[in-house]
């Protein structure tokens, strides 16, 4: 039997525990897959020594994907380029090893979206989710901007969102956790009123499957799409990377 699972804050409307256990079930697997909640990034050294000696396998979700790179023995080159880590590999050595499934995953969401009007974006909020998206928007050759509520050097804040850039930004990206089951009524403060047919607007957030933030957009025209296909194909790349 081998243990996976999942380190994050708050984990009650999580993606990943239904997920492996059904996968699991139906492949008739005598593998567990656990949430575990973390209330504070220092605990995480010692969780993670413990876990390398039962465990194969281990997600990493917010607020956690940057705090824990500096316990792993090995970062894969890719992570570092984004530098988060989203998914952990427990070796028969016991070593640690740091992956990122989160760009594998919003690249196949993102393709079904193609072509854009022009490749600009904004992504909203710069935690270790964003690190990911902004990776592939730079490798697939869009100019992008980061917003966030206190804007430092080039990141614009939500105030600074004028209808001019509203217009030049066509994909717009929610990294918050804004709008979340946690607070479903909840949105980032982006002119909405700027958005149209132009635009396609993706959540990371798939509980609710219609976020505040999508119901808005859908509203004035725009393509959308919650973020339940990008957490189905990273889940699935973190499973390829277990298994090889």
């Amino acid at each position: 039997m081998a243990k996976y699972g999942l380190i994050g804050k708050t984990l009650k409307h999580t993606f990943s525990e239904e997920y492996f256990r059904k996968k699991f079930e139906k492949e008739e697997r005598n593998d567990t897959y656990e949430n575990f909640e973390i209330e504070s990034p220092d605990l995480l050294e010692e969780f993670l020594e413990k876990r390398r000696l039962d465990s194969k396998g281990i997600n990493v979700t917010a607020p956690y994907k940057e705090a824990v790179m500096p316990f792993l023995d090995r970062i894969d080159n890719e992570a570092k380029l984004i530098g988060a880590v989203n998914t952990i590999k427990i070796t028969p050595t016991q070593k640690l090893i740091g992956y990122n499934t989160d760009d594998y995953g919003f690249a196949k969401t993102l393709t079904d979206f193609l072509p854009l009007k022009n490749k600009t974006a904004l992504i909203l909020g710069t935690g270790g989710a964003s690190k990911a998206i902004a990776y592939v928007l730079k490798t697939m050759g869009f100019d992008y901007k980061f917003v966030s509520r206190n804007g430092v050097g080039d990141i614009y804040t939500y105030q600074n969102l004028t209808s001019r850039i509203m217009a030049n930004h066509y994909l717009i990206i929610n990294c918050t956790p804004l709008g979340s089951a946690i607070d479903p009524k909840s949105c980032p403060s982006i002119p909405y009123s700027e958005i149209n047919s132009d635009h396609v607007l993706i959540d990371l957030i798939y509980n609710p499957s219609q976020t505040e933030f999508l119901k808005r957009g859908f509203a004035n025209g725009a393509r959308v799409c919650n973020g339940l296909k990008m957490l189905r194909n990273q889940a699935d790349k973190s499973w390829h990377i277990w298994q090889r």
